[in-house]
């Protein structure tokens, strides 16, 4: 059980107050708040992106899944989804495919859908398949704040 070195730093230069839950490994972030027994609503997962000659961290509930057509509305040109080779250079002290939703923490822009910011708190993956971090949302908005809130998630 362990936070990735560049989150742990992150958090503690923003004096964020947190909890370490681990849970059995998995894979995907859905199945993280199953196996939690945390509503998947309160998992934020970040998806990375690479829109024109950048990269984005999507972040949204474990519940949801990006709607295309609403991202790239928003971000007013097409997307793809980030190849493991750019996450794992991106994210080279994580797990593969277990990316913190916290893009300043990696030097990223980030985009947050709304509805993960309605609940009183929020559990994110530390950067491996066991660990979650839970934060208030008063601390998740600290370390969301200032990326734009935008409407991109379909599914329940």
């Amino acid at each position: 059980m362990s936070i990735a070195a560049s989150l742990q730093n992150h958090l503690s230069q923003k004096h964020i107050a947190y909890d370490v839950v681990a849970h059995p490994p998995t894979l995907a972030s859905i199945w993280t708040a199953e196996v939690s027994h945390v509503p998947a609503d309160r998992v934020a997962k970040g998806v990375l992106v690479h829109a024109g000659d950048r990269y984005m961290l999507a972040v949204l509930p474990a519940s949801r899944r990006i709607s295309r057509t609403s991202l790239k509305a928003e971000l007013g040109e097409r997307f793809t989804l980030a190849t493991e080779t750019e996450l794992e250079r991106l994210f080279g002290d994580c797990a593969r495919g277990a990316v913190p939703p916290i893009g300043e923490a990696y030097g990223l822009d980030a985009v947050v859908e709304p509805s993960i910011c309605n609940q009183p708190d929020v559990y994110f993956e530390g950067g491996d398949h066991a660990t979650l971090v839970h934060v208030s949302q008063a601390q998740f908005a600290e370390l969301t704040g200032a990326a734009p809130h935008i409407r991109f998630a379909a599914g329940d």
